[in-house]
């Protein structure tokens, strides 16, 4: 009889870590915060210690190198008295626990993300993995859920300041995208030229043109029309420019105005002032 060996194929996995600095120097990671739970638990350094078995001396340089560099106490010592001595976890420091493990929950699901990712790449073929690597590299940023069906990310190319407002241009691959914004919207969101943030435009905001259009219209983009669906008041259009996609909502009369079809060349224009920057 012959044995036939089924092999299973190796999952790829991706694992991180988590590290937070204060002026360059490691101030909390996984270690330090399990540490600061068990003191939390224990009331004392050498259980704590103990329990993740590291010496008495190598927990109170981590405790006192975190508290160098907090700007609030994390663990406190108290001397033997009428209630006995022991060491605490500051309120300070438990709000630190309770960040970082919600970072580190949020960095896990990322993790996962990508897990997947690979694990797909690695079921495709060749050519069918480089063009999925692309599209990973284009598309994955961070989450965000907004009603506007154009959300672009990219990084700030300039800015122009006003007297009252300021115009922010975005460069999203290929695409450019000015927006306007408040002086104030500007200092509140602290946005600096090289920042990352998203450009989100509404469909209803989008003006569709057979020809370039000429005037004050700061954003003007061409493209060819890859979706076309007509409602009973409403048509979406949807327009390919590069690798990007755009959509638009204009009423059924301006579609059958323009004599509107699957293959033509259209322009979509859109106000600075209708570009929605997010962070």
């Amino acid at each position: 009889m012959k044995v036939i060996k089924l092999q299973r194929q190796k999952l790829m996995e991706v694992e991180g870590r988590i590290w937070v600095k204060e002026n360059g120097k490691n101030f909390i990671g996984h270690g330090k915060v399990e540490l600061l739970e068990r003191i939390h638990k224990s009331g004392s350094i050498s259980k704590a210690a103990k329990e993740m078995r590291m010496s008495y001396k190598a927990a109170w340089d981590c405790i006192d190198a975190m508290n160098k560099l907090s700007h609030e106490p994390i663990v406190i010592s108290a001397l033997g008295g009428k209630n006995g001595g022991g060491t605490s976890v500051t309120q300070k420091g438990l709000e630190i626990i309770k960040a970082f493990r919600q970072m580190e929950n949020i960095y896990e699901e990322l993790l996962k993300m990508f897990e997947q990712d690979l694990q797909a790449w690695n079921n495709l073929k060749i050519k069918e993995a480089f063009s999925l690597q692309k599209q990973l590299q284009t598309t994955r940023r961070p989450m965000i859920k907004t009603s506007a069906r154009n959300q672009f990310f990219g990084k700030i190319s300039h800015i122009k300041l006003g007297s009252i407002n300021a115009e922010v241009t975005l460069q999203a691959g290929k695409l450019s995208i000015i927006s306007t914004i408040t002086l104030e919207s500007l200092k509140e969101m602290n946005l600096k030229v090289g920042d990352s943030c998203y450009a989100l435009i509404k469909a209803n905001w989008i003006v569709v043109f057979n020809e370039q259009p000429k005037g004050s219209m700061r954003n003007c983009i061409d493209g060819e029309i890859t979706n076309l669906t007509k409602g009973e008041v409403n048509t979406q259009i949807q327009i390919k420019h590069g690798d990007t996609y755009l959509s638009a909502i204009i009423t059924k009369e301006s579609c059958d105005e323009l004599e509107l079809t699957l293959g033509k060349k259209v322009w979509f224009g859109f106000k600075a002032n209708h570009v929605i920057l997010g962070i």
